[in-house]
């Protein structure tokens, strides 16, 4: 019985630090894209995730460590709903697979905007956050895209560079800046017809070898 008793207190203590945990990542997230690191103390996280104080450092050691798990957690969910396409990518023609991963971008984006608000506040700048990034989720993803871009649409190096962020910013805008878009136009922008309509244009516009003759 007491063994019994010991490990129910053992497994409630882990739950309410599993959920203070995740309180405090997605306070952290919110306030890291919305103000940026410099712009966020631990004690504004704390607040914003209704926890005691010193519990951030406790679970996380330092605001360093906990922008480095607010970072792996949104490009480790990215990285998970892609995974769960490449069983289809591997039945899909060139050109086909290439519009996907246009569509996956739009659709991301449009439900997750703290990542792009995230990659917006830290690649303004040389640290060793945004080189954080680059090293562990950006460049092998690039790396990946320039291949199958280059090869499906003729683009080299520099033609690739402009594709790039011309994806980037276009899947990601409409959404990070969803409240300008409802003032000046009165639509949501995160509407299920909106996001489909505009991945329909990104891949009329970026996935079309014909758009890209070849040299």
């Amino acid at each position: 019985m007491a063994k019994a008793a010991v490990e129910k207190g053992s497994k409630k203590i882990q739950e309410r630090a599993e959920v203070t945990r995740a309180q405090l990542l997605e306070a952290a997230t919110g306030l890291f894209s919305d103000l940026g690191y410099d712009g966020v103390t631990v004690s504004d996280i704390e607040k914003t995730a209704g926890v005691h104080r010193g519990l951030a450092n406790y679970h996380y050691g330092d605001k360093a460590s906990l922008w480095r798990a607010v970072a792996s957690a949104c490009f480790n969910q990215m990285r998970e709903e892609f995974q769960q396409r490449l069983v289809l990518l591997k039945e899909l023609s060139r050109e086909e697979r290439l519009a996907l991963i246009v569509r996956f971008y739009v659709h991301f984006n449009a439900r997750h905007p703290q990542v792009s608000a995230i990659m917006s506040q830290e690649a303004r700048q040389n640290t060793w956050r945004i080189q954080y990034l680059i090293d562990n989720h950006v460049k092998p993803a690039c790396d990946s895209m320039e291949e199958l871009a280059g090869d499906i649409l003729g683009l080299d190096r520099q033609a690739f560079i402009h594709w790039y962020y011309i994806l980037i910013s276009a899947s990601s805008t409409l959404f990070y800046f969803a409240p300008e878009c409802e003032l000046l136009f009165d639509v949501d922008s995160r509407a299920s017809d909106m996001v489909e309509r505009h991945a329909d244009l990104l891949v009329a516009m970026l996935a079309k070898p014909e758009h890209f003759p070849r040299a």
